[in-house]
């Protein structure tokens, strides 16, 4: 699958591995939640960033002692409808988590600004839909509900709809002085 990030289509650097599959003496890696935790020891010693493929069924806690270690957290949108990784994304954010937050299975090009806005920043995307409309997504809207996350460090550059509705009309020294 193409990976997509905010500035456009890239290649990945990351090698996500499977649960048995051998480890490779260098590179960025990418384990299974469950295979983080039993080979932790020997993952942390590896030649290279580490990245874990984290459940949408397990709470971001779990991953509290981790995070400072971890460079790469993939999140998986196993169907369609099943959106737990929005929630996973967002919390982790809160929580502090810098490095990057990967999309990856039923990702979808009307829903990528939602990603966005709860802290995607890069996206297994599906050849089902052409590059130009992935790209075109990645800059769909421009405002947003959820203030929190809608400011000028904001990846995308969506503004909060409150801030744009409420502006100052004029400037405190603009008032009439009474008295």
């Amino acid at each position: 699958m193409p990976l997509l990030k905010l500035k456009g289509f890239t290649s990945d650097d990351w090698q996500l591995l499977g649960s048995d599959e051998p480890l490779p003496s260098r590179g960025d890696i990418a384990v299974p939640w469950a295979r983080l935790v039993s080979e932790w020891d020997n993952l942390v010693r590896h030649d290279g960033r580490l990245g874990v493929i984290f459940p949408n069924n397990e709470k971001s806690t779990a991953l509290a002692l981790y995070l400072p270690r971890l460079a790469l957290i993939v999140l998986n949108f196993p169907v369609f409808n099943d959106g737990r990784s929005f929630s996973l994304a967002r919390q982790l954010r809160l929580d502090g988590y810098a490095g990057e937050v990967r999309a990856t299975g039923h990702v979808m090009p009307d829903l990528l600004q939602f990603m966005l806005q709860v802290g995607f920043d890069a996206f297994d995307v599906s050849t089902r839909f052409s590059k130009e409309l992935w790209l075109r997504s990645l800059k769909r809207i421009s405002l947003t509900y959820q203030h929190g996350l809608a400011d000028e460090n904001t990846p995308f550059g969506a503004a909060s709809v409150w801030r744009s509705r409420h502006r100052p009309t004029a400037s405190p020294d603009d008032r009439q002085k009474t008295g």
